[in-house]
């Protein structure tokens, strides 16, 4: 027998009652449990009390790393969080699922549930009871046997021993002959349970209920006492390979880990950490790049057909970044902290072996020295640390994106929106395989502002409101330097468009391609055409809010072709300076203009009702909210409206070939949907997308000749004042009959939900009642304006 797994002379000490079980749990240390988990088709589950999860995470990540394969489920107890904490205890290829305490300090459970496996949250048996205890509960999908269920639980010390039970019988009885894992602090020793009550009691109830502990040796040592009060119990002891406990000092508790047989045949769900191959982009390989690309044959782009030219400028584009920027294998391997030093590891290694002698003696001196030690080591490891992360900040000080990037990493905060669940729910069906569900995804973005345009029927009107401008645009030929000013002053982002292209890649080898690119954009600008290749999206699902399985609370990012944001750039250009040669945008507008901003617009806003409350008015703004509003332009009005503006001939003809026959996908991890049609909206994540949306927008001004008006891109506000509080509220309730015609004419849907209004005076005690199609406008005290929360007394609290 390994003398780690004698370290106690405890056996005689335990009660015979657990050794009638046929349980066999050892001491580990971290190498002679690897082998243990290299098995495909085995379930390893590690608890761990950590006794507060933040100021652990860096040390829990570190231990976990040091194991050849990953445990696939990892439970946490005394995760000591609250709810705006969650993103500093992520852990990369995990799904977390987790139980805070309310109101109140300490306790907490969490579980980590590896990518590989499909898992749903058990609801009904994830639960906060008070002075009880926290669980949080998991079923594992398996499509080949049975599911299993994997509960993490953390009784506090003193708490209802009565409650508790009937809880876990309510428990077992929910989850009827399914295999079941249940780990956590129990605060119950096991060690003798027969001697006493409470053990006794709970030990009977968990036998009694076809359950077994899989923990016989104790796993909280002090100078003291060894109690076995953290286990793992299941229903299913035949399953079990190994089982024990593993020798660290994350916390007074001893890690306890269980290794069961399971056969994992779920290929298809969502695997964050499923990306094995990235590009090699490295400073050689797109040097290749560029050397291959200068000795092309670019003869076949010079025709009179912009797709034909485009489609063969991107065949042997691809074929030398194909051939240059090979895709390479991403090792799994996790790197050391970046700061670890040679002398560190010594001297872990060292902290470590005192750790195991105090385990083993339970003396004073023993634990003396080893606390004595590890206080050291923690004191040159702070040390360490901020040297390394302080001379990193320093060199990257000018860089602001890389330096909260630093902080983050410090921090361990992540970014849990990022992360999709393994599987999503509609119509009450769970979807678990990731084709499928991004291709629901496709659906839902494609669908969702095609509905509300088609829910509203088409009216004809004159478009008096807006004056048609006698003048019309020129598009001037593009010369080569004005590509390199675009590309230059383009920010060097690494996202892929659907070629895997990304900015950073296109700035290193314009040069190489600037005589053909340059070629195909006045090719455009003068054929009135938009090539075909460059209206493919790769949509990528970003969560909002509520239901992370729900499909309706995700908005998708768009990301275009690299080269289609040049020329859309160099098109946006020559419109900018008509427009502002022309002044074809109202001054209220202040969204996606050069020397106008937010900041602007809400000094706009607040200069006008400071004024009115001076004067002793009456101010009322109403904060209009429009459904999907980028994604529901009618192209055909939208051309009519360019039309009046003066974007005629040849550049109309472009804006209408740049908006028809667009198409999109989504991309999740490796798995792609069908390529489906656009048939409304302006291209989202395009430069010239937001421009045209103002534009539509624009003659909203005119509507009224007494509503005042303060408009960024969507986001629309009105107002009035007075000194009559009946006449404001009269005069505004007239108004929005004809805002509302307008948004109909134009097919926008409003959101009547989200949109309020404030009256801001010095009287409190007004009435008013806003009406728009029948149906009255929620007053408030306060609202977001603009990113800013803004109420009646303008407090800026």
């Amino acid at each position: 027998m390994d003398s780690h797994e004698k370290i106690y002379e405890l056996d005689s000490k335990i009660d015979e009652s657990l050794f009638e079980l046929n349980i066999n749990s050892n001491y580990y240390a971290e190498d002679q449990l690897n082998s243990g988990l290299t098995n495909n088709d085995s379930l390893s589950i590690i608890h761990i009390n950590s006794r507060s999860l933040v100021s652990k995470m860096s040390t829990i990540k570190d231990y976990l790393g040091k194991f050849k394969s990953k445990f696939k489920v990892i439970a946490i107890t005394e995760t000591w969080l609250y709810d705006e904490r969650m993103t500093e205890v992520q852990i990369e290829g995990y799904e977390l699922h987790f139980v805070n305490r309310i109101n109140k300090r300490g306790g907490g459970v969490a579980l980590y549930i590896n990518n590989d496996l499909k898992c749903k949250l058990d609801k009904k048996m994830t639960m906060m009871e008070d002075n009880v205890m926290e669980m949080v509960t998991v079923e594992i999908i398996n499509d080949t046997s049975k599911n299993i269920i994997i509960s993490c639980v953390y009784r506090a010390p003193g708490s209802c021993i009565r409650s508790f039970t009937d809880k876990i019988n309510e428990f077992v009885d929910h989850i009827k002959n399914k295999t079941l894992f249940m780990c956590g602090d129990f605060n119950i020793n096991l060690e003798h349970p027969v001697s006493l009550r409470t053990s006794s009691d709970f030990f009977d109830m968990i036998y009694s209920l076809g359950l077994v502990p899989l923990i016989n040796k104790p796993t909280r040592i002090t100078t003291q006492s060894a109690t076995i009060i953290d286990n793992i119990f299941t229903n299913r002891k035949e399953d079990v390979v190994k089982t024990g406990i593993l020798m660290t000092d994350i916390s007074d508790h001893l890690p306890i880990f269980v290794v069961s047989k399971y056969h994992n045949n779920n290929k298809n769900i969502i695997k964050h950490n499923c990306i094995n191959y990235k590009r090699n982009k490295s400073v050689k390989a797109l040097e290749d790049l560029n050397k291959d690309l200068k000795m092309q044959n670019w003869t076949e782009v010079y025709v009179s057909d912009v797709n034909n030219a485009y489609t063969s400028f991107m065949k042997v584009l691809l074929k030398s970044f194909n051939s240059s920027c090979k895709l390479i294998k991403i090792t799994g391997k996790r790197d050391n902290q970046p700061w670890m030093t040679n002398g560190i590891k010594n001297a872990c290694a060292k902290k470590n072996s005192l750790y195991m002698r105090f385990l083993k003696l339970q003396t004073k001196e023993a634990k003396d020295r080893y606390k004595k030690y590890k206080n050291k080591l923690v004191t040159i490891i702070r040390k360490q640390k901020k040297e390394y992360y302080g001379e990193l900040l320093n060199k990257n000080k000018d860089n602001i994106k890389t330096t909260w990037g630093i902080i983050n990493n410090v921090i361990n905060r992540d970014n849990k929106n990022a992360r999709l669940p393994n599987y999503f729910v509609k119509d009450n069906k769970d979807i678990y395989e990731v084709k499928e569900i991004s291709n629901e995804f496709n659906d839902f973005f494609i669908n969702v502002g095609r509905s509300l345009v088609e829910s509203k029927p088409i009216i004809h009107d004159t478009m008096n409101t807006i004056p048609r401008n006698v003048n019309s645009i020129l598009l001037d030929k593009v010369d080569q330097q004005e590509i390199r000013n675009i590309v230059k002053n383009w920010g060097s982002k690494r996202s892929t468009d659907c070629d895997d292209l990304d900015m950073v890649t296109v700035k290193a080898i314009i040069e190489s391609v600037i005589e053909p690119f340059t070629y195909i954009c006045n090719l455009s600008l003068s054929t009135g055409v938009f090539p075909d290749l460059m209206k493919i999206a790769k949509v990528v699902p970003l969560f909002k809010s509520g239901d992370k399985q729900s499909f309706t609370n995700y908005r998708p990012v768009s990301l275009l072709p690299q080269f289609s944001k040049i020329l859309e750039k160099v098109f946006a250009l020559r419109l900018d300076k008509f427009i502002d040669e022309n002044s074809i945008l109202n001054h209220e507008q202040y969204g996606f203009r050069t020397k106008h901003s937010t900041a602007m617009a809400v000094m706009d806003l607040v200069d006008k009702i400071s004024s009115a409350i001076d004067n002793k008015n009456h101010f009322i703004s109403v904060f209009i909210d429009l459904k999907k509003a980028f994604d529901v332009i009618d192209h055909s009005r939208l051309l009519l409206k360019l039309h009046r503006y003066g974007i005629r001939g040849v550049a109309h003809q472009w804006v209408n070939s740049y908006l028809r026959n667009r198409k999109q996908f989504v991309q999740i991890n490796n798995a792609k949907s069908e390529l489906k049609d656009i048939y409304y909206g302006v291209p989202q994540g395009s430069v010239l997308g937001p421009k045209l949306f103002i534009l539509f927008i624009n003659d909203l001004v005119n509507v009224s000749n007494l509503l005042g008006t303060v408009l960024f891109a969507d986001d629309t506000t009105l107002f009035y004042s007075g000194l009559n509080i009946h006449e404001v509220t009269q005069v505004i309730n007239s108004e929005l009959i004809k805002v509302k015609k307008w948004f109909d004419i134009n097919r926008l849907s409003l959101n009547l939900n989200k949109t309020n209004y404030i009256l801001f005076n010095n009287k409190r005690s007004c009435d008013v009642s806003l009406m728009i199609d029948g149906m009255e406008i929620q007053r408030v005290k306060e609202t977001k304006f603009l990113g800013l929360l803004i109420d009646e007394d303008l407090s800026w609290k």
